[in-house]
């Protein structure tokens, strides 16, 4: 499917559980199954409807995409959801800023999310909360590649760099970094591309309405969906042409990056459909404001609860990755679900 606006998006309804019946097709060789999917249509900027089909209707490429096994991501398999523990390096993250400043107190804290069943960690040395500024790379290589390299030697587990930037991409690389996770999606930087393209290993691209400092001033979407979908195509169009292979590609639609709450409940509530790109989909909500504006929590720790129950959505929307501050929250959570719809203790 090429990049730039469609007209035409399918949308898998997946379901979960262990009745699944004679000739549902798989959602690639994960959890989720589906035998409809909704046809949805944009006629104009904004005009757009839906309607429910057999999942017969789809066009046998799209066909494809939904249902063809994801590649494992830095080593690890997509049959299961899994879970990318944050680990923040900088002063001012929204979070949790400042509290793991320095190489000591970092690693510390990555092998604590490492030993509480974290799958990945992701290590980044910028904020890239509303209204924050951009960070001197040197500063962030100071931050990060320490961690990174200090880390890989003391867990077999994947490492990934959280960066827009790709001279600190490089360096963590060089240093043991197996994922680069962009929330930029190479827009910010024009040497990114090919930076992650000889890096070999697999990308994150995140679409991301506008810069970090500007992006919630005044958000606008013809529709937050399709628009979000659109862009995400274009950029793994950019990804692919600049050398990297679509199979090491993991897209993220971006909740709170440019939207507001209703553009994220938009999202969320439709996430399935990125599926049709053919990639793995990182989620990631943890803490995020809108969890405090719809079910309450002041300050990002009172948002546990939420971010669990917008993790559970995702996964029953099949969402492979989900990146998370409450590892050992998450962990449980994911382990009682699975439980609880597939009858798997784990």
């Amino acid at each position: 499917m090429p990049g730039g606006r469609c007209a035409t998006y399918w949308r898998p309804l997946l379901q979960t559980g262990p009745a699944r019946p004679d000739g549902a097709l798989v959602l690639g060789h994960g959890w989720c199954w589906f035998t409809d999917v909704e046809r949805i249509e944009r006629d104009g900027p904004s005009a757009v409807h839906s309607e429910v089909h057999p999942a017969a209707a789809l066009p046998p490429d799209i066909q494809t995409r939904l249902t063809a096994p994801r590649a494992p991501v830095a080593g690890l398999a997509l049959d299961s959801p899994r879970i990318m523990a944050i680990l923040n390096t900088t002063p001012d993250s929204f979070s949790d800023g400042g509290q793991h400043e320095g190489t000591e107190a970092a690693l510390a804290h990555a092998l604590q999310l490492a030993d509480l069943g974290a799958d990945m960690i992701d290590v980044g040395g910028e904020s890239t909360r509303p209204g924050a500024e951009t960070v001197p790379e040197d500063a962030e290589i100071a931050r990060t590649v320490p961690v990174v390299a200090a880390l890989t030697q003391r867990w077999a587990g994947p490492v990934s760099i959280d960066t827009r930037k790709a001279g600190v991409a490089r360096a963590a690389v060089a240093a043991g970094a197996a994922l680069i996770n962009d929330v930029s999606a190479m827009t910010h930087d024009s040497a990114m591309a090919p930076a992650m393209a000889r890096s070999g290993g697999p990308v994150c691209l995140m679409h991301m309405g506008g810069e970090p400092a500007t992006m919630q001033e005044a958000p606008r979407y013809d529709d937050v969906l399709l628009d979000v979908y659109d862009h995400l195509a274009a950029r793994i169009d950019a990804a692919t042409d600049a050398g990297i292979a679509r199979a090491g590609i993991v897209i993220d639609p971006g909740i709170g990056f440019g939207k507001t709450l209703e553009h994220n409940l938009a999202l969320l509530a439709r996430v399935s459909l990125f599926h049709t790109l053919g990639c793995p989909i990182l989620l990631g909500v943890s803490r995020k404001r809108f969890i405090g504006t719809v079910g309450g929590g002041r300050t990002p720790s009172e948002r546990v609860p939420g971010s669990l129950a917008v993790a559970l959505a995702g996964w029953a929307q099949g969402v492979q990755i989900t990146r998370v501050h409450d590892m050992a929250a998450t962990a449980q959570a994911l382990r009682l679900w699975r439980a609880a719809t597939m009858g798997e203790v784990t």
